[in-house]
Formats: C-alpha cells, sequence, structure tokens
C-alpha cells in the first residue's frame, strides 16, 4: 500500500497521488505489472474521499448505459460512476482538464470498506482516461492481440469479440521466442518515426498482458474458415476495419479526425490482410511459412 504510484501504460506515466492521508492506494491483477519507479508523469490524478451526494452539472454528452456517464462543464470532462445496486448516489466522480493531462478522482467514502487500500482508477477509468489521452493526437488503442516474433516483428491481429484473438494469442504462446503483449487490447503509437504497438493492462480470457511494446510490422484482420489462407486488404476496407475495432471517445469530432488519419497512416505503412484461419497449430506454422 502506498500514497502515491506511478503506472507506465504505452510509454504514458501517470501518476496517482493521495490528497487524503487516510486513503491508502493499491494496484491489483495485470495492472501491477504497469508500475513503475516514481517519474514525471505525463498525466497526473490526485484522489480523495469524497460525500457524493450532489447532482453533476454541466452538459451530459455521453452515457454508456451502464456504470458511467460523461458530462462537461467549463472545459473540463466529468465522469459519473454509480450502481443501482449500491444506491442513487455515485460511488465514483472524475473530473479531468481538456487535454486529460490532470485529474481529480473522489470516492464515496460510504461506499468502499473501513481501512481498505483502494484503485481510484479502477477499470474502466483507467482505459477511458488513456483512451481520452490518446485521441490528443497521441494513438489509438485497438480491439485486437498482438505479439513479437522471435525477430522482433510486431504482429496486430484485430477482430471484434469471438474473432479469435484469444485463441491465436494462445497457440502463438507456446512458440518458442514468441512474446505476447496483450490478448485483447493494444495500443498503438507513432514514435521516433515508427509505429508501435504497445501491450495493455486490459486482457481478455488469457489473461495475457506485458508492459513491452513492438514495431508494428503487419496487420491482419481475424476470421475463422475451413483452411488458412491470406487475402490482402485494400486501404480504405482497412481503415474501415481498423476504425470499428478501435475505442474512441465518439463525442470529440478532433478526436475522431486525428483516429481516421493515423489509422490511415497505418494501413498505407504496413501490409493489412485478412486472415482466414483454422484455429489449431496449424495456423501458426502457416504463418512461419507466409
Amino acid at each position: 500500500m502506498a500514497d502515491r504510484l506511478s503506472l507506465r501504460i504505452a510509454d504514458i506515466t501517470i501518476g496517482l497521488l493521495c490528497e487524503d492521508p487516510e486513503m491508502q492506494l493499491k494496484v491489483e491483477g495485470a495492472t501491477k505489472a504497469f508500475l513503475v519507479e516514481e517519474a514525471d508523469p505525463d498525466v497526473t490524478v490526485r484522489a480523495a474521499w469524497g460525500e457524493l451526494r450532489e447532482a453533476i452539472r454541466g452538459e451530459k454528452v455521453f452515457d454508456s448505459g451502464g456504470l458511467w456517464q460523461l458530462y462537461r462543464e467549463n472545459g473540463f470532462y466529468l465522469f459519473r460512476f454509480a450502481s443501482p445496486a449500491i444506491g442513487p448516489y455515485p460511488y465514483k466522480v472524475a473530473s479531468f482538464n481538456s487535454a486529460f493531462t490532470v485529474g481529480h478522482v473522489y470516492l464515496h467514502r460510504a461506499f468502499f470498506p473501513p481501512d481498505a487500500a483502494v484503485y481510484p482508477l479502477e477499470y474502466p477509468l483507467d482505459e477511458l482516461l488513456i483512451m481520452n489521452w490518446l485521441a490528443r493526437g497521441r494513438g489509438v488503442e485497438l480491439h485486437s492481440c498482438a505479439l513479437a516474433d522471435s525477430a522482433g516483428n510486431g504482429h496486430l491481429f484485430v477482430g471484434p469479440s469471438g474473432a479469435g484473438k484469444t485463441t491465436t494469442a494462445r497457440l502463438w504462446q507456446k512458440r518458442d521466442g514468441v512474446k505476447i503483449l496483450s490478448d485483447d487490447r493494444i495500443i498503438v503509437r507513432e514514435e521516433g518515426g515508427r509505429l508501435w504497438m504497445h501491450g495493455t493492462p486490459w486482457h481478455g480470457e488469457a489473461a495475457l498482458a506485458c508492459p513491452a511494446r513492438a514495431p508494428l510490422t503487419r496487420v491482419y484482420f481475424l476470421k475463422h474458415a475451413k483452411k488458412n489462407e491470406l487475402v490482402p486488404q485494400g486501404t480504405t476496407e482497412s481503415v474501415v476495419r481498423l476504425f470499428a475495432s478501435s475505442f474512441l471517445p465518439f463525442y470529440s469530432s478532433g478526436g475522431l479526425e486525428f483516429t481516421l488519419a493515423l489509422l490511415e497512416k497505418i494501413v498505407r505503412t504496413v501490409p493489412c490482410s485478412e486472415l482466414r484461419f483454422v484455429p489449431d497449430e496449424t495456423v501458426v506454422e502457416f504463418m512461419a511459412g507466409v
């Protein structure tokens, strides 16, 4: 337990600080692998206990239909997290500046066990923070799995739930020299004139989450089939399929414009193919021979 933590996801350093001496911080599960020594943060988030009984003011810009809603007021973005299982009041409220570089998180004290350490950025807030930060000209998160092969090349496998991302990750995990970055969520960023894939803590069924990165050298759109084959995809179709698998702030016109430009750069930079595959070891051998 601690009163401050630093996380690094996709080379984005988040400094998480307590503003309340009675609050202690912790992280659990895959997020532990993304803890780093304290460093200059790209994003600073301060957390404290609060009594969250007042209605949030401002314009509602998005409703997830689940745990959270997003409001905007005076240039700030306000996330409200609530569950009917615990009552009418939010259990957490988070406020961020327009660049998503500075934020405050308040937890409703009555909804948390006494003396328990907490992770104020508990999913989905950590992912929402990163998604919005990336959309400010910094990168994109994709519903995909990715791996670095024994030669260090990065392969990105894109598809919706059920397309075979977890199966693909498990099959490649058995191969010597292969590093799985994630079986469900990958961040792509342009750095130093190259496109890089980064692992994230938001994994799928295989629970594979690695803080490493690899250069993006190939994109595959997954599709189950009766035989293994690669079918090249055109620029427009590839952009559309990547866009459909992107995690985006649809309420941000600037974010959408930047993301579309980045996706187009991806498909013009690296080969994109549809991988029609049989979900067994034969697809790994097939791809090794391509």
